[in-house]
């Protein structure tokens, strides 16, 4: 398969509202299950140790128009929950048997209020992440929250969460994690071999697809890209921060591309890297995946960072990291976690002397030109008097 064509598998799985694919994986077996789950984090490897596709849920973009999901909610939240309710409400969501609410924020917390109002027939859980500073105790709490979870998908699923097939779950994801790691260390090198678009768009399919399809196509992707002869533009490099939960619109993040600039980190659908490093797979399974996420989750600002100096500091990190010349933070209009976290953040990118520009989209936002003219400015200032 040439490049060309997984990426356009890719794009099918991002523009495809309908969630073809996950409706194919279950039409080959009627008594498959699949549980969605919003953003930013849940636990994949057990929804797929009970026999279950685990189906991520980030709303319509710009391409569902919003009707009735603008009658539950109030206006100044964020764009999400309205997208999410409208995909329910015109049965885009009816092939679910459950559907996963982690505590991301207030709003995801009264959406999933919202959805056992709706769908009492369906199965509904609200994640409690770990929000304590001893990790002992966060992991013991974890864990049991895992445990309920599993003891409840089960059965549904009538496939019990033995420790064998969570191992074998873990280990598949590992895989996956691994893959999306090689993704995100190719752009770093040579980013423009490898567009951010492109690496969006098959994480984008990773979230509706069984994992063995995603890592065919995203392995057959990086073989294709060492083929790549492109030589390097004169662009900045920059790192995107904000977008971890309502996703960007895909034309913003090319138009970031497009202005001058090398996108080489981001938050993008951070739920599928949260677990930076392989969980191990020996032990009791449940335990090792609590005390990974517990011990080994990338920093953000859904989950609790028990260091007063952790914020300001974190993006002088990533900055040097990546090799970074600027920092752009983009955020969705109203989300409460990202616009907190920003004051903090910047100042600890300003005070290491990092160049910054900051503003917020929509997830539906079809007008790019504002966002163009400021990453173009941006990239051109860091030229011209940022050392880039």
């Amino acid at each position: 398969m040439s490049r060309q064509e997984i990426v356009s598998w890719a794009r099918s799985c991002y523009e495809d509202v309908r969630f073809e694919k996950p409706r194919a994986w279950l039409a080959d077996h009627p008594e498959r299950r699949a549980v969605g789950h919003l953003p930013v984090y849940a636990p994949k490897e057990i929804v797929w140790a009970c026999g279950m596709l685990p189906v991520g849920i980030y709303g319509g973009g710009d391409q569902v128009e919003i009707i009735r999901g603008d009658a539950y909610y109030q206006s100044y939240i964020c764009h999400l929950p309205r997208s999410v309710i409208e995909l329910a409400l015109s049965g885009r969501l009816d092939f679910l048997s459950g559907v996963l609410f982690p505590s991301t924020c207030d709003v995801i917390r009264n959406l999933s209020g919202m959805w056992q109002l709706l769908y009492e027939k369906i199965y509904v859980r609200y994640l409690d992440l770990p929000q304590i500073a001893d990790p002992d105790l966060a992991t013991r709490f974890w864990e049991r929250e895992l445990k309920t979870l599993a003891d409840d998908l089960s059965e549904i699923s009538g496939i019990r969460a033995s420790d064998d097939r969570l191992r074998a779950a873990i280990t598949t994801y590992n895989e996956v994690r691994s893959t999306m790691r090689a993704l995100y260390r190719a752009r770093g090198e040579a980013p423009w071999r490898v567009p951010t678009e492109e690496v969006y768009l098959l994480l984008r399919a990773a979230e509706v697809t069984p994992p063995d399809e995603f890592l065919a196509q995203a392995r057959a992707y990086l073989a294709a890209v060492e083929e790549d002869t492109s030589r390097p533009k004169d662009r900045c490099r920059v790192i995107v921060v904000g977008s971890f939960c309502e996703q960007p619109p895909l034309g913003l993040i090319k138009t970031i591309e497009r202005a001058g600039c090398y996108i080489v980190g981001d938050d993008f659908l951070l739920g599928s890297r949260l677990n930076q490093q392989d969980i191990p797979v020996d032990g009791d399974p449940l335990h090792q995946l609590a005390a990974s996420l517990v011990r080994g989750a990338a920093r953000t600002s859904v989950l609790y960072d028990p260091d007063p100096e952790g914020k300001p500091r974190l993006m002088p990190q990533q900055v040097r990291e990546s090799q970074a010349d600027g920092v752009i933070f983009a955020a969705p209009s109203f989300c409460d976690p990202a616009l907190l976290d920003r004051p903090m953040l910047r100042a600890g990118a300003e005070k290491a002397g990092i160049p910054c520009i900051a503003f917020q989209y929509s997830e539906n936002t079809g007008q790019f030109q504002q966002y163009r003219d400021q990453a173009g400015t941006f990239s051109d200032s860091i030229k011209l008097w940022g050392g880039a």
